[in-house]
């Protein structure tokens, strides 16, 4: 397209055209991304970035949270944490060491669908990092005397992240009532009951079963070229034997909505009342073509930044909030969500605040956007996308948790191009079909102003002291 016929169009159309001609263009200029996969099951994918000498290097696990044995909730996590235990070849942390030598930076993370781990280091040690990691991968050496302190250790971290947080609390109890069937409505980070109990034998069983090189997909972001990047990984992990009993992925699914929910959490440290909404809908894997780019969309244009409708309608205008915004998880395995929160202004309650966020979504399923907000959105969306590319570990997150996620190589690539053609009657028709408040959990994040118990009858240490969850 020439640049006077761009120049017909409105300012934010224009943008959003120049912008996916432009990553079209950065793409056939550049490197061309590899994706390879070894004889022993395990995906390679390499993306070139020859701007400094440095390399991030990931390994991705198929397993997560959601993947754990009912009543075992927090083993992925914890199993995350032991992998930096060390093996027969190499003792607990000399990896690490090692790294840290090297003057690189390493962490792992744990998800529903997928466990990490990372290395940033210097070019020329690639190799040497996937050779650690594929030591790891099926050398493990677990006994009581590491196991049980780092029980205790994930348990101080439950402590600092959720019981702690009323916010995070808030954000569990809701993904607990939004999900009635899927293993999605488990905390990533485990129930705390479940989490005492979890023994040697219980990560053991679980590494045994999840962590091999066909459940595995390996992200190099940086300084390499693919065929130099293949010649590592074959010499690494192409050595490691593949698990014979990894079944595929087959989880409980959710049944249809039934009611509107909603649930309260009281707490004596909540300052900002808040209020928090998440709908079940399709992620990125799981939607028709077309539903879940539109659901991109959707959550831009009511919730991202102070042009939304949220922020303009409750904010700026009615002065009712002051905060508000939505958001969209396309990334999950199975059916995801799609939130909607706001913070009330003085003298404002969140019942009242809930109806004037009510009345913002009506007004999409009704009348629909505009297609300025349209245009804007849409462009903004792609934007993010090439900057994405100036940074090589955001990169590599993104193709990796696309893959773990059931997508491909490709659909990284054409997400910009699946954006840019999405139209105003697909962001209509999904707030329509998924904005149902049937297919809602609202959540009210308030004080809780009650005098505190007794100490006698003070609930033990890490649970509930009130059907409220107060600490």
């Amino acid at each position: 397209m020439k640049l006077t016929s761009i120049a017909e169009w409105t300012g934010a159309a224009a943008l959003a055209v120049a912008l996916t001609l432009s990553l079209s263009a950065a793409r056939a200029a550049g490197p061309a991304i590899a994706d390879f996969k070894l004889d022993n099951g395990l995906e390679l994918v390499v993306i070139p970035d020859h701007r400094a000498p440095v390399v991030t290097h990931m390994i991705w696990y198929k397993v997560g949270a959601a993947d754990e044995t009912p009543g075992k909730s927090g083993l992925a996590h914890f199993l995350e944490h032991l992998m930096f235990k060390g093996t027969a070849k190499h003792p607990a942390g000399q990896f690490s060491q090692v790294v840290a030598r090297m003057g690189g930076q390493e962490n792992a993370f744990t998800s529903n669908d997928y466990t990490g781990y990372y290395q940033r280091v210097p070019s020329e040690k690639l190799k040497e990092v996937m050779g650690f990691e594929a030591d790891r991968m099926t050398g493990l050496v677990l006994t009581d005397a590491v196991v049980l302190p780092e029980r205790d250790v994930i348990l101080e971290e439950r402590n600092q992240r959720m019981e702690n947080n009323p916010r995070a609390r808030l954000g569990e109890q809701i993904d607990a009532a939004l999900f009635l069937n899927s293993p999605y409505g488990r905390p990533v980070i485990g129930w705390r009951h479940e989490m005492e109990g979890l023994t040697k034998d219980d990560a053991i069983g679980f590494y045994r079963r999840f962590y091999g090189p066909n459940n595995a997909v390996v992200v190099v972001a940086g300084d390499v070229e693919p065929q130099q990047a293949l010649a590592f990984a074959k010499a690494t992990y192409g050595a490691v034997k593949p698990r014979a009993d990894i079944a595929p992925r087959e989880r409980p699914q959710e049944p249809p909505p039934a009611a509107v929910r909603s649930l309260t959490l009281a707490d004596p440290r909540v300052e900002q009342p808040v209020l928090q909404r998440a709908y079940l809908v399709p992620s990125f894997h799981t939607a028709k073509a077309g539903e879940s780019e539109a659901l991109e969309v959707l959550a831009h244009i009511l919730g991202a930044g102070s042009n939304s409708r949220l922020y303009r309608a409750l904010v700026v205008d009615k002065h009712v909030a002051t905060s508000a915004g939505a958001y969209y998880d396309s990334s999950a395995y199975d059916m995801s969500k799609f939130g909607v929160y706001g913070a009330p202004g003085e003298g404002v309650g969140l019942p009242e605040l809930e109806k004037d966020i009510d009345a913002v979504i009506a007004e999409v399923i009704d009348k629909g956007v505009t297609a300025d907000e349209l245009e804007r959105s849409k462009a903004r969306l792609v934007a993010d996308a090439i900057y994405a590319q100036d940074n090589q570990a955001t990169m590599a997150r993104w193709y990796g948790q696309t893959l773990m996620t059931g997508g491909t190589v490709a659909d990284v690539q054409s997400w910009p191009q699946r954006i840019h053609a999405v139209t105003a009657e697909q962001v209509k028709d999904a707030a329509r079909h998924w904005l149902e408040k049937i297919r809602s959990v609202t959540g009210y994040l308030v004080k809780d102003t009650r005098p505190p118990v007794n100490k006698a009858e003070r609930a033990p240490a890490g649970t509930p002291a009130t059907a409220e969850k107060k600490s």
